[in-house]
């Protein structure tokens, strides 16, 4: 008896730490990249990191700041006109011809897909006037995005005195940039076909991860011989979004390796909740004028991981009653998600069932019904004075 017991406590002790780790996720990764920073696009909170806040160059991804510079300053439908760039050897390029028209929406998926350097000189000369002009505005947005260890020095990326970021203040522009529907589509496009230009063109990503997982979201490249190559990554997977920032590896494979890998360390840091499911009853105010209710239901299902330290809240706003008449499916009001105090996701109620109109009938009965205590109160009232009236005459 007493074997079995060590036996036993001896089995625990050493499943203990297992058991431990696969609750807490897997451990943190230790890449050979020179610096590197995961955070929860959610949130914001890093998950982790590795000389975050070194001062680096940054290659192209210098082209995300370019990007949003341009989203902010310029219409997707805008038409400008190539100008003449002269690129140094094995620059990347989209090709453009000097005074040929092309959209600000086809520059930007030139600039991410394709990395081309003279998409980002057209982008800077169409936004501010001159290459100097806007290099300060993106200097002037990176300030305001509190991103304090980050200078540009052209819009390229291109290696040069007074061109660097970090691990973290990468990793904090793509998440502002994805919360951008028009940026997070096309960093997350395989594929994009350039329709302002005669004829038109096809172009691919460099961001090979998109082709390789199926949770990838994006976003930019980058590779100059003083910063080694660089890649800011995403991925969205049972409702985490992540953001990673890889800098300094020395192959384009270890890049995609090291990222990878940082992206799947996030999403086991997560287990999946559903907070909020497709077609349940949120809420059921009463019926004005009736003694019924109606059901609020949500109008899709909520899937979203979550870390074991952080707080998930779900707020329902609905009105306190109704009335008719409401349509069926009508939206009444809304569903909050949020982590931390971080909204996360908002779900439309819908009404389960039409209401009509209440008659005029139901409305004199539900206020006989509210109001039948003061009304027998009133007759009461009545009656005595009618009966103390009486007495007086007689």
């Amino acid at each position: 008896m007493r074997l079995r017991l060590l036996v036993a406590a001896l089995c625990a002790a050493l499943l203990a730490p297992l058991a431990a780790a696969s609750e807490a996720g897997a451990a943190e990764p230790a890449l050979d990249a020179r610096a590197w920073a995961l955070i929860d696009a959610r949130t914001g909170d890093v998950l982790a990191s590795h000389a975050a806040d070194e001062r680096l160059p940054i290659a192209s991804t210098t082209k995300l700041m370019t990007a949003y510079v341009a989203l902010k300053e310029l219409s997707l439908r805008e038409t400008v006109r190539a100008a003449s760039y002269t690129p140094t050897t094995a620059e990347s390029l989209l090709g453009l011809r000097p005074g040929q028209p092309i959209s600000v929406r086809d520059l930007l998926y030139g600039l991410i897909l394709q990395s081309g350097n003279d998409a980002a000189y057209d982008l800077a000369l169409a936004a501010a006037g001159s290459e100097d002009r806007f290099v300060r505005e993106m200097n002037r947005y990176a300030a305001a995005l509190g991103l304090s260890d980050t200078h540009y020095a052209n819009p390229i990326g291109l290696d040069e005195a007074g061109n660097y970021s970090t691990a973290y203040d990468l990793a904090a522009l793509a998440r502002r940039l994805l919360a951008i529907p028009a940026f997070a589509k096309i960093a997350a496009s395989r594929q994009a076909v350039l329709r302002s230009l005669r004829p038109p063109r096809r172009i691919d990503t460099r961001v090979d991860l998109l082709y390789e997982l199926p949770w990838a979201t994006g976003i930019k490249t980058g590779y100059t011989l003083g910063a080694g190559y660089v890649l800011v990554g995403a991925g969205r997977l049972d409702g985490v979004q992540l953001v990673s920032a890889v800098l300094g590896t020395e192959s384009e494979a270890a890049r995609d390796e090291e990222t990878e890998e940082l992206l799947t360390y996030g999403f086991s840091l997560h287990r999946h909740e559903v907070p909020v499911r497709g077609r349940e009853a949120m809420a059921a105010p009463p019926i004005r004028w009736t003694d019924g209710r109606l059901s609020l239901r949500a109008a899709r299902t909520v899937a979203i991981g979550v870390r074991r330290e952080q707080r998930l809240a779900v707020e329902v706003d609905a009105p306190s009653e109704v009335e008719g008449p409401i349509r069926k499916g009508a939206v009444l009001g809304r569903a909050t998600v949020s982590l931390d105090g971080v909204r996360v996701a908002r779900v439309p109620l819908l009404a389960a069932r039409s209401v009509p109109e209440a008659s005029t009938v139901d409305k004199a009965r539900d206020l006989v019904g509210d109001n039948l205590s003061w009304l027998a109160l009133i007759v009461f009232a009545i009656l005595i004075a009618v009966v103390l009236l009486r007495r007086r005459r007689r």
